[in-house]
This record gives structure tokens, sequence and C-alpha cells, in this order.
């Protein structure tokens, strides 16, 4: 049998499921910690991923609802790039990790969760963190709350 505890995604299963595009609802309350954005800059913003990869799993998304780059203005493009570099900074003060996975999925075949918006992911990586857990039991053990990532991040984020 396999258990693991993780008592903060009870609130997923049992909450009313949100409808329409996450990514264009969140940055229109003023609610940041609650829905993980870290930072708002003109073009985009950066938003934790609400179930990690790894501790401190971003994503950088233009504020512009679109599936891919096509039709995406230079500054918002040049932006997310910005933001990706800036993530990835911050993301080395707080925390220290030995590299990162950076990618996009552009489309559902692609491996994206939201298709219908795109993101920029951003993994934080250390060596031996893919451990005996995901390998011999198909596990992977995040090791802190997500909110308490936030905020260690949040103030790092944000001393621009």
């Amino acid at each position: 049998m396999k258990v693991l505890w993780a008592p903060w995604r009870m609130s997923y299963i049992l909450g009313e499921k949100e409808k329409g595009c996450l990514f264009c609802l969140y940055p229109k309350e003023e609610s940041d910690r609650e829905r993980l954005i870290l930072y708002r800059a003109p073009q985009t913003f950066i938003i934790m991923n609400k179930y990690p990869y790894n501790n401190g799993h971003l994503m950088v998304v233009p504020y512009v609802h679109t599936p891919s780059f096509e039709g995406l203005p230079k500054e918002t493009l040049c932006e997310m790039m910005e933001m990706t570099a800036y993530s990835v900074d911050c993301l080395k003060e707080a925390f220290r990790p030995e590299g990162f996975n950076i990618g996009v999925n552009i489309g559902r075949v692609a491996g994206a969760g939201l298709d219908e918006h795109l993101h920029i992911h951003i993994v934080p990586r250390w060596a031996g963190d893919t451990s005996f857990m995901s390998v011999l039991g198909e596990i992977k053990v995040i090791p802190e709350h997500v909110l308490e990532t936030y905020d260690k991040l949040h103030p790092v984020f944000n001393k621009r």
C-alpha cells in the first residue's frame, strides 16, 4: 500500500472547481498570496505552481490570453525571458539549487495542463531530488508546504 500524507490536497479535492482561465482570473484579484503570485511586471507575472514538481516550481505567464507565442508583442516576449532569468536569480538566492529545468509545453499533447494560456515553467533541481520514493514507489515527495515556500520567495522577488 502506498500512503503519502498531503493534507493540503483535501481543499482541492473537496473544494469548488474554478471555471475559466486561472491565468486570466488570478491577476485580477488582490489575493496574491492565496493565488501564489510572487511578482507582477507590466506584461507578465510570476506565479508558483500549486502542484509543483519540486519546491520552488514557478511559471512566468503573460497577461494576454494566448495558447502560443504567435501574435504576442515583442515587449511581452522579451519580458517573458527577462522574468524567467529573474526567477532563476531569485531561486538561486533563496534556495541555492544546483540546476534548473526550464520549458514551455504548447498544446495538450505536449504536456500542457493549461493549454489555453501560454506559460514558461522554471523548476529548480538538486542532486538527489529524485530519490528512491520516485524511482521505486512512483511517488514524488515535496518536503515543504507551498505557502511556506511562497513566504520564503516573496520577499526575495519583491526587493526590486
